[in-house]
């Protein structure tokens, strides 16, 4: 892994089997699948419930700090322990998640490189106990809202023509023939893209067994569609998850510095009166 700008952002199956009673570390699953961590999960790891504990349902918005700081305490984290996330789906939530912790200033997040997908290829070890944490204290940390996009720095970004913008969804998305992943409720009035996007799917950076490629595979595929890390970038999907898990591609694999995350997405644009949308025939495959 060290051909990655910041390859300390990823561990593998075999540190973390090294590291499993490793008191400094705490291990997060976070899935698509909620039930899939009542299946079997790694030994010590706590589960996220993507639809409860990382968003606020009632604001449309990711968890604020007070339900994040219960949620990290009950997790038994502090400020200085190591945080390793994986999930499944080659880790499109657990980037979510590990997004919403640098929002929140937490130092040392890691990704299971391959995810649960990579885990379970291997036959490593599952359990069925729910580790108990002792709680811990975290103090109110100041938030860095510098690699998250907001509607108006998007429709600026539109107008002036001045930031990469990659939509990481499915090229069905994108042409507009679909709404939505099936199965998936969040949607939208209308289909297609913001204007000006380059269709740039999340999953065609991983691997057939969830790792992420080589540093020079992942730069290639943005190469391709002109999203060099010259200009400053906009990644969003349909609500944010997809577009975390890019984000984090851009930012720490390849090391482009001005890249943030429109965790909107789609589900705002896509329903925001006025706003100009694009649709194209699909071109390219998922």
């Amino acid at each position: 892994m060290s051909d990655y700008a910041h390859p300390e952002v990823l561990v593998s199956s075999e540190w973390l089997a090294e590291h499993l009673t490793d008191p400094e570390v705490r291990i997060v699953e976070v899935d698509v699948d909620t039930a899939a961590y009542d299946a079997g999960h790694i030994p010590g790891a706590v589960a996220w419930s993507w639809k409860t504990d990382l968003s606020d349902a009632v604001r449309r918005d990711i968890t604020p700090w007070y339900q994040f700081e219960s949620l990290l305490t009950r997790s038994g984290i502090q400020p200085k322990t190591t945080i390793v996330i994986y999930g499944d789906n080659n880790n499109w939530f657990a980037a979510w998640a590990f997004w919403q912790l640098k929002i929140y200033r937490h130092a040392d997040v890691r990704l299971l490189n391959g995810g649960r997908k990579k885990w379970l290829l291997e036959g490593r070890e599952l359990t069925n106990e729910i580790p108990q944490s002792k709680p811990a204290q975290y103090p109110a940390p100041r938030e860095d809202f510098s690699i998250r996009a907001y509607l108006a720095d998007v429709q600026a970004a539109v107008k002036a023509r001045s930031k990469d913008l990659v939509d990481v969804r499915s090229p069905q998305e994108f042409s507009g023939e679909i709404l939505a992943p099936p199965g998936l409720p969040e949607t939208c009035q209308r289909g297609g893209h913001i204007p000006h996007a380059r269709n740039i799917p999340w999953g065609k950076t991983a691997n057939e067994d969830g790792t992420f490629k080589t540093a020079d595979e992942i730069k290639a595929i943005y190469d391709a569609e002109g999203v060099t890390g010259n200009r400053a970038i906009i990644s969003y999907c349909r609500i944010g998850e997809r577009s975390s898990h890019s984000w984090f591609v851009l930012k720490y694999l390849l090391g482009y510095h001005n890249v943030v995350n429109y965790d909107g997405s789609w589900t705002e644009w896509g329903n925001l009166v006025g706003a100009p949308v694009e649709r194209t025939a699909r071109s390219q495959a998922a």
